[in-house]
């Protein structure tokens, strides 16, 4: 990703946040420039929630951060402008109709566009005046999603937003974000523990670990660096000697092999190598952290 301070929506140099005796960011270095969906990806506990709450000027924090070109620590007001945070989708008030919502939205957040978003709402089945307790799941995310939608901000942080609803919906949320919102103007930073879901929608991927950023890659460098290889059972004492960074067992006598920076030519020789899925990727790269 770009290391230039200038022209990234987030630029982060040595962040830092203690709680009493833990160190929820340790020192986390990072950028991200405009027109990218990346993924904000660990453990719990890792820094993940630390993190989002110093971009949006929540949390006092040391070391280094502008989002947009701003201080969120001395200009948290003139950034909230240009930034939309969403959590957890599937939560809006029980007692609140359709036009409720959109009136509050269109009170609290300056960039919100109430004729755009009736816009979205005009292809599903809600009625201005349906409560939140009269829909379904599906529907109540439309109506989060139309919200979210006629916001016209740089930055978009998700913090598992997909949280409590079924593979269906979640799909359809991530689909009409990319199809409805997402342009080259804009940044959405996403953080989740379902890798898997999120990885076709994803430019950019950023694992956190105790507190500290241990993979900051865009998706299309992915295969470049890392290899998978299905070793040959003939082949395991020869691939153990170019340290793979994890390994298991497969059934029929196979093993799996993760590597990282290991030469192509020489892989190719122990057996079928293929790029990882991040999903065993961040297994690899957390190991020891879920002990």
């Amino acid at each position: 990703m770009s290391t230039s301070t200038d022209t990234s929506v987030i630029a982060a140099r040595g962040l830092r946040k203690a709680y009493k005796n833990t160190l929820a960011l340790d020192g986390a270095d990072f950028s991200i420039p405009a027109g990218r969906i990346v993924g904000l990806i660990g453990p719990n506990g890792a820094g993940k929630t630390t993190a989002l709450k110093a971009i949006l000027g929540l949390i006092p924090f040391d070391g280094e951060l502008k989002v947009l070109g701003k201080d969120p620590r001395t200009q948290r007001d003139a950034l909230m402008n240009d930034v939309c945070f969403i959590a957890d989708v599937a939560v809006l008030p029980r007692w609140i109709t359709v036009d409720q919502a959109i009136e509050f939205v269109a009170g609290v957040h300056p960039r919100f566009d109430a004729s755009r978003c009736r816009d979205f709402l005009k292809g599903t089945q809600l009625k201005p005046k349906q409560k939140v307790r009269e829909m379904s799941k599906g529907m109540i995310v439309q109506l989060h999603l139309a919200l979210v939608m006629a916001i016209d901000a740089k930055l978009l942080v998700l913090d598992e937003p997909t949280l409590g609803l079924d593979i269906l919906y979640r799909k359809q949320f991530y689909q009409r974000l990319l199809e409805d919102y997402f342009d080259e103007e804009k940044t959405i930073l996403v953080t989740t523990h379902q890798v898997e879901e999120i990885e076709h929608i994803l430019t950019d991927v950023m694992f956190i670990q105790h507190g500290k950023v241990v993979l900051d890659a865009a998706m299309d460098t992915i295969g470049d660096r890392y290899a998978e290889v299905l070793v040959d059972a003939d082949k395991l004492d020869a691939a153990r000697t170019l340290k793979p960074i994890d390994e298991r067992s497969l059934p029929f006598g196979k093993t799996v092999m993760l590597f990282d920076g290991a030469d192509p030519a020489r892989l190719a020789a122990l057996g079928e190598t293929r790029t990882p899925g991040l999903a065993d990727l961040f297994v690899a790269t957390m190991k020891g952290s879920y002990a």
